[in-house]
């Protein structure tokens, strides 16, 4: 009797072997057409996988691992708390590893996640998804992308809309007479850097604010980036009156700087900043933030990569953004700094 292998299916199928491997065990990181291919040459063989080899597959070691790009961005912090905690009510234990916003120090924890035979990863990535992240895909190890996703690695994701968010934001400001908004980018190879700022682009223009490129400053998603934006950009012949802020630890900066200049935040200058950070809302004057669910974030990526580890291909999940008006953006522009 002739014994059909899964290298028989991927040559039938026209695909790898890995591939065929991923659609048999029903991971989502293939294509349609791949998961046709391979379906159909697993009918055409009458193909049986070998149960011993997919019992020993099955072996759980009840953990997952969390990366996060920075474990100091209270955003982060927050997640990882809440991912914990959802994953114990399941039975999990996290592993957490910090990148540091660097790709040599993820591609390390992902190596050593993966030595640990952890049952799934959470990962908000960087980079280009070179190096551990395609390892991780070509070992079939389960993994969802949670708030960060990177172009052309097929994987479920919750992520947030950042769009509707900044742009209540931008027609919030250009309604209390801010025509030039000075924008602290994040950096613009994490897919939350460039999706804010094209949000930031298309909402300035839609209403006829100044694009003036001098009005765009890109940082590094770190406190000193924001400190160095706002000296950049209240350094300008013509400085903006508002300021919107692409994550929290650059807006710690921007705060510290707009303080040292001797300026009063929400009435020489407005601030918007990205994430609802809790100690935001206890400043003099409490900041206005774009708000997003880090709860819904973290609870909705462990039951998606649960529904992963056992088989199942989750749709990702996109969660809303809003805007919340406190006292540092409630203020009327001053006619005088227009010129009138």
């Amino acid at each position: 009797m002739v014994t059909i292998t899964i290298k028989d299916v991927a040559a039938l199928a026209g695909v790898s072997v890995a591939t065929t491997s991923r659609v048999l065990s029903g991971n989502p990181a293939t294509s349609a057409d791949a998961r046709s291919r391979v379906q159909a040459a697993v009918a055409e063989l009458d193909y049986r996988p070998n149960a011993q080899a997919r019992a020993l597959r099955s072996t759980r070691t009840h953990s997952i691992g969390l990366l996060v790009p920075d474990v100091r961005n209270p955003f982060f912090a927050d997640l990882a708390h809440t991912v914990e905690q959802a994953a114990l009510v399941h039975g999990f234990v996290t592993l957490l590893g910090n990148a540091n916003e660097r790709k040599d120090q993820q591609d390390r924890y992902l190596d050593n996640l993966i030595a640990r035979r952890v049952d799934g990863i959470i990962v908000a990535p960087l980079g280009d998804g070179s190096g551990s992240i395609r390892s991780v895909v070509g070992r079939e190890i389960p993994a969802v992308f949670i708030d960060r996703t990177i172009e052309g690695i097929d994987l479920p994701s919750v992520t947030t809309d950042s769009d509707t968010g900044i742009r209540e934001a931008v027609d919030h400001l250009a309604a209390l007479g801010h025509t030039r908004i000075g924008y602290i980018a994040g950096p613009q190879s994490t897919s939350t850097g460039r999706e804010r700022h094209a949000s930031f682009v298309r909402a300035a223009g839609d209403r006829d604010l100044s694009l003036d490129p001098a009005l765009i400053v890109f940082g590094d998603f770190q406190p000193e980036s924001g400190s160095a934006a706002v000296r950049t950009l209240l350094a300008l012949n013509e400085p903006p009156t508002a300021l919107l802020v692409a994550d929290s630890p650059m807006a710690f900066g921007a705060i510290g700087a707009i303080q040292k200049l001797g300026l009063r935040i929400g009435t020489d200058v407005a601030l918007v900043s990205f994430d609802d950070i809790d100690w935001l809302a206890l400043l003099d004057p409490p900041v206005s933030v774009v708000a997003h669910s880090v709860a819904d974030m973290g609870r909705i990526a462990v039951d998606m990569l649960r529904t992963v580890i056992d088989g199942g291909t989750p749709e990702s999940v996109r969660l809303p953004s809003r805007l919340i008006v406190r006292g540092s953006s409630a203020t009327p522009v001053d006619p005088a700094r227009l010129g009138a």
